[in-house]
């Protein structure tokens, strides 16, 4: 396995102002955020309806509000992690997956043109599946024109990164305060080669982490190559439950271990840790949500009885993604200051423990929003656990 430990530009306006303030692994968990917790702004644009001329002219109002895009990506390599979990062609209470648990191609487009107007020189599309086809193949059977985004200025690539991809080794990457769960992770090329780094999330509940947002849309970074089982399968059509979930796997020799073999072995204590260490690998420049249609009661239709459809009609981004994910959380109708087993969190609350971290604040007091107050675009999902384990 090849080693990686340069940070470079990783550690910019996530991570690289605020390395000095995280807290030792050992108090991780519940030390009290730091006095001067990093804050940037979050803006909120009413969009109801998926078109992409006009999510382009939204972005590109929020974009000039969060300081412009030109500055942020110009000349530059920009991978984008979008949220395709489960099956594009699948739906939900009879919608298609991009109208419920998936982002929209139009969401995708709109993105594109954006980056392309700001002179980005490369697009990369990154997401982890769970099916051994290619990837262009299955980004078109979720409704992706493959056409229309080849024929902008910038290079648009495209990256499984469920294995090792078009990448000749994977890159080990240290979690800057030493980890909550594992120490340093393995990780495909796409999340080390490039220069700005974006999560296009969907705004919705999740069945273990309570919220889903730009945060836990970067859990799908690490290879199931490495990370669904023991032994190493570049084929990998699991998930990575065993390891991440339910801790009853670990890691292929040769790869970084857990830290601490005897923690709680249940989902509700481990992906909230490596939720949080997945911004630590990874750290997240720009987080866009597509709330203009989504679903409530889990991240998709697999969940359960509990799935209802929403039609929020609104986008939310930001540069810091704590303070993003926080004021998307308050948009839901929940508190992001929850402790853990409350409001949305079946378990612990990963967005007190970034903050815990030093990563952000997850205060909407101290968040700047920018666009619609958060007054205007609240709108409850009313969905909680009905079992829970603090």
């Amino acid at each position: 396995m090849g080693r990686h430990h340069s940070r470079r530009e990783f550690l910019g306006m996530a991570g690289a102002s605020v390395l000095t303030t995280l807290v030792s692994p050992s108090s991780r968990a519940a030390a009290a955020a730091p006095a001067a917790n990093p804050t940037a702004p979050v803006s909120i644009a009413r969009c109801k309806a998926y078109r992409r001329e006009a999510i382009a002219a939204t972005l590109s109002t929020m974009m000039d509000q969060l300081g412009g895009l030109a500055p942020l990506v110009g000349g530059k390599t920009v991978a984008v992690k979008v949220n395709m979990t489960g099956n594009p062609r699948g739906k939900a209470l009879g919608l298609p997956a991009s109208r419920t648990y998936q982002i929209h191609p139009d969401v995708v487009l709109a993105l594109a043109d954006l980056l392309d107007r700001a002179g980005a020189r490369r697009i990369r599309f990154v997401e982890g599946t769970y099916q051994d086809g290619p990837f262009e193949q299955y980004l078109h059977g979720g409704g992706w024109d493959l056409d229309a985004l080849a024929a902008h200025k910038a290079k648009v690539e495209y990256e499984d990164t469920r294995n090792l991809g078009s990448g000749k080794t994977y890159h080990e990457v240290k979690v800057p305060w030493g980890g909550c769960l594992f120490p340093a992770y393995h990780l495909n090329h796409s999340y080390v080669d490039c220069d700005v780094y974006l999560s296009l999330a969907k705004l919705k509940n999740h069945a273990t982490a309570g919220v889903t947002l730009g945060i836990k849309n970067n859990f799908g970074v690490t290879p199931t190559s490495l990370y669904a089982h023991r032994e190493p399968n570049e084929h990998p059509t699991s998930a990575r439950l065993a390891t991440f979930h339910t801790g009853l796997e670990r890691p292929a020799d040769g790869l970084p271990q857990e830290l601490d073999p005897k923690s709680p072995r249940r989902p509700t204590y481990r992906v909230p840790r490596h939720t949080v260490d997945s911004i630590g690998i990874r750290p997240i420049d720009l987080t866009i949500i597509d709330g203009i249609e989504t679903i409530s009661g889990g991240e998709g239709p697999w969940v359960g009885k509990d799935v209802a459809l929403q039609a929020p009609g609104l986008l939310i981004a930001g540069r810091n993604a704590v303070c993003t994910d926080s004021i998307a959380t308050a948009v839901m109708g929940y508190d992001p200051m929850a402790a853990a087993a409350t409001g949305p969190f079946p378990g612990d609350n990963h967005l007190a423990m970034a903050a815990a971290l030093g990563l952000g604040t997850n205060n909407p007091r101290k968040i700047e929003v920018l666009g619609l107050s958060l007054d205007q675009a609240r709108h409850p999902f009313r969905w909680e656990p009905s079992q829970r384990n603090g």
